[in-house]
């Protein structure tokens, strides 16, 4: 057998260029073999002897893309130890093969990269952690390590002599990558300090933004505002202005009620007859409350308004909901007069931090407000509107 073939390698010989040819051809039929073999076979066998395991973590490392970059690997390093055979290109063969190897490698660790901070972000502990942006800055990191190699090989200088030729340069690298050196800064406080996480509703009034955080990486970070719309915020500038986190509203399982009526000043008296009678006659005040406002009005004597018996009444009919949280500060309270008359202030605590829910007892709150004013002998101040001096007009006429 060893004679056959050295008989056909010495006819072969005989003809340079089809000696030649058929070297290189070999060359890359075994390259596109091993690739074949590597890919359809080795990887696939990985693949479903992962698939049958319980964790997925092996699942992560062996994914398509990471498949699909190192099978380059194998062809590529074949083809640098055969580079002997084209001596006139053996040297731009090897740096260029391996140049590749070092290329397609990194692309796989970058998409292994991705692939574990897809997987973290999924889990309920990392699920609201900004890891994105660590996993960017790595693989910026890990791409500028292995363009200096590359490079490196072309030029047959160490990295780190390039690197410090860099240095020169400096200046005018922090001014290409200011945008990531900012974002990586502000990326550590937002995570040290837990100022937002994805899930989050925040509000930034200087961009415009008023919604939940879907995604934080190292350059941006996305909002999805409340009416669908996207809002794209660079990373550092979060810490730049100032917004507003509703985490701890949510947290703490209640909502903040903070809303004023305006009385009319002409309308605060002391309490008389009529409104004594007014109250006691009133089918929507029950019996219990009757008797505190009762007990309210003689203990105070003479010198209680209407306006604080109302404010009084507020009191006990907000603690008496089941949707206001009483382990709260609930205060009904006057602020300073306007010439749109007396601001009364609502500060209470709703149960229902949904959305819907929410405005309903809001505005149950209001509604019954509205409903009980005359009841006490007040009025709801209302500007004048066209209709209102129209049937003024009218009444007058008549």
């Amino acid at each position: 057998m060893a004679k056959i073939y050295y008989s056909i390698k010495d006819w072969i010989s005989q003809y340079p260029v089809v000696y030649n040819n058929l070297k290189y051809i070999g060359v890359l039929l075994l390259a596109y073999v091993s690739y074949f073999v590597t890919k359809k076979i080795v990887f696939k066998l990985i693949r479903k002897f992962t698939a049958k395991t319980k964790t997925s973590i092996d699942d992560i490392v062996f994914n398509e893309k990471v498949i699909k970059y190192l099978s380059f690997v194998v062809p590529l390093y074949i083809l640098n130890i055969f580079a002997h055979l084209g001596e006139s290109f053996q040297t731009f063969i090897q740096h260029t093969t391996t140049a590749l190897i070092i290329m397609f490698v990194l692309l796989a660790i970058g998409n292994l990269i991705t692939s574990f901070t897809e997987y973290y972000e999924k889990s309920e502990k990392f699920s609201r952690q900004p890891i994105k942006g660590y996993a960017q800055v790595a693989k910026i990191i890990l791409y500028i390590f292995g363009a200096l190699f590359i490079v490196g090989i072309f030029t047959n200088e160490k990295p780190f002599v390039i690197l410090t030729g860099l240095g020169a340069l400096s200046a005018v690298l922090i001014l290409v990558f200011k945008d990531t050196i900012l974002g990586f800064v502000a990326s550590i406080q937002i995570s040290s300090y837990e100022l937002i996480k994805i899930g989050d509703w925040i509000e930034i009034p200087s961009f415009g933004a008023d919604g939940e955080v879907v995604d934080i990486a190292l350059h941006t970070i996305k909002i999805q505002n409340w009416d669908k719309t996207f809002t794209l915020i660079p990373t550092y500038k979060l810490i730049e202005n100032s917004f507003k986190n509703w985490r701890g509203m949510e947290q703490s399982g209640s909502r903040r009620i903070k809303r004023h009526i305006y009385i009319d000043m002409t309308s605060i008296k002391f309490i008389d007859d009529d409104i004594k009678k007014s109250l006691a006659n009133s089918e929507f005040i029950d019996k219990k409350c009757k008797s505190i406002l009762k007990e309210k009005i003689n203990s105070s004597g003479n010198e209680l308004t209407n306006l604080g018996l109302f404010m009084h009444y507020i009191s006990i009919y907000i603690g008496s909901r089941e949707d206001i949280r009483n382990d709260f500060v609930n205060i009904v309270r006057q602020q300073q007069s306007t010439t749109e008359g007396l601001p009364v202030e609502i500060y209470a605590f709703c149960n229902k931090i949904n959305l819907v829910d929410y405005e309903k007892t809001q505005g149950e709150i209001f509604e019954h407000i509205y409903a009980s004013v005359p009841l006490f002998g007040l009025s709801i101040f209302q500007k004048v509107s066209g209709e209102n001096i129209e049937n003024a007009f009218k009444s007058y006429n008549r």
